[in-house]
């Protein structure tokens, strides 16, 4: 009965996850028609790929042996490499420089985790120990990346640049995978960072029932506010993948 609730959850969670990858598609369309990256930056998709990743290879054989957790990751990766694929042919030659000096850093990293874990540790629960903890660590750090959003949400009193839903697939997800990772045996890997997604979706959502009648601020102002001076800027974006792809 359990096996059967978790499977469940982790196929919901699968489906929710998906949502989320698939959050940043108006970022990129934006991209395509204006051929041109902006003050975007490649940084989230690049953290998103080895976050995800790094998840696949938890959920291997190997390691832990959950299906569920690689489906969605390998999801999340061939995903999150199509966003940087396109980042890299609209980006001018300096950006793109950073973004591949970036890219082939995160991956020189992760094979050297991945290479030094399945052969030099032969014993699965200290695997699953050892990448557990990187993906557990990484995840906890990709769902703080909201607060930059709920500090100008409280700062302006405006809800402009965090979305209802984008916060509420927040919640879900982070909810669903924190239930999946409770029922049967317990897996603290995924529980601790979704569990923490699950209470920053929370906070997102109180912020906006509260300032959600608060009027639009237009970035430009909000700069102007802050520096004296108006500039062009990027409105921030929510991007939540830990085990959001886990």
């Amino acid at each position: 009965m359990a096996i059967n609730f978790k499977l469940i959850l982790g196929i919901i969670g699968n489906i929710i996850s998906m949502c989320l990858f698939a959050s940043p598609m108006p970022t990129f369309w934006d991209i395509i028609q204006k051929r041109d990256v902006q003050r975007y930056s490649a940084i989230p998709y690049v953290c998103t790929l080895l976050n995800c990743m790094l998840w696949v290879v938890y959920g291997l054989p190997d390691v832990s042996l959950q299906i569920l957790v690689v489906t969605i990751n390998l999801s999340g990766c061939l995903i999150e490499l199509i966003y940087i694929s396109i980042y890299l042919v609209y980006a001018p030659k300096k950006t793109q420089t950073k973004a591949l000096k970036l890219l082939g850093a995160m991956m020189v990293s992760f094979i050297l985790i991945v290479v030094i874990v399945l052969e030099v540790v032969h014993d699965k629960h200290r695997r699953k120990l050892i990448i557990g903890v990187f993906c557990a660590v990484f995840s906890v750090g990709m769902y703080a990346s909201p607060l930059t959003v709920m500090g100008m949400v409280i700062r302006t009193h405006s809800v402009e640049f965090m979305p209802f839903l984008l916060s509420l697939f927040n919640f879900m997800n982070g909810l669903v995978w924190f239930g999946y990772a409770f029922v049967g045996h317990i897996d603290i890997f995924i529980m601790i960072p979704n569990g923490l997604g699950a209470l920053s979706g929370i906070a997102q959502l109180l912020l906006f029932f509260i300032y959600r009648n608060a009027p639009p601020v237009v970035a430009q102002q909000l700069e102007l506010n802050e520096t004296g001076t108006p500039t062009e800027t990027q409105p921030p974006s929510i991007h939540i993948i830990s085990t959001d792809c886990d």
